[in-house]
């Protein structure tokens, strides 16, 4: 039997995730961060970008918005500006606001802050990512 730990992934508007993993890769603003059960405690800043956990021989990968990652003793919680496993990804919302963030960037729009557009670029980006995850590992070649 695998060790595990308790994994919560909470947001602002509700409680995504309560269950043990064995295994957590997260978005750290110093590169990736990989937590197994008996981690050092730590407390750090997540980047937008892709969140995987594994749980047994199964992988699933959510998109966050960035936010914070507690390691305690007892459970790992994060929590998430945004977070969407990837079946709840509007694929063709996600493009939109991919091309409408590319146009603002690419036209240097007077009155626009830059990096709000190039944030919101990252975003659609991780979604797209995470989305097209799902895609490849529904279609693959038996």
């Amino acid at each position: 039997m695998m060790a595990s730990f308790k994994l919560e992934i909470v947001t602002a508007e509700r409680l995504v995730l309560s269950e043990e993993v064995n295994l957590l890769v997260a978005p750290g603003v110093e590169g990736q961060l990989g937590i197994l059960p008996h981690h050092a405690p730590l407390m750090t800043m997540l980047e937008p970008g892709e969140l995987m956990i594994r749980k047994g021989e199964e992988e699933i990968y959510w998109a966050i918005g960035g936010g914070f990652i507690e390691v305690r003793l007892d459970k790992v919680i994060v929590l998430a500006d945004a977070c969407e496993q990837a079946t709840e990804i509007d694929v063709e919302r996600a493009e939109a606001a991919k091309k409408r963030a590319e146009t603002i960037i690419k036209t240097q729009a007077p009155n626009v802050d830059m990096a709000v557009a190039e944030a919101s670029l990252r975003r659609a980006l991780v979604r797209l990512k995470v989305a097209d995850r799902r895609r490849h590992k529904y279609n693959k070649p038996t």
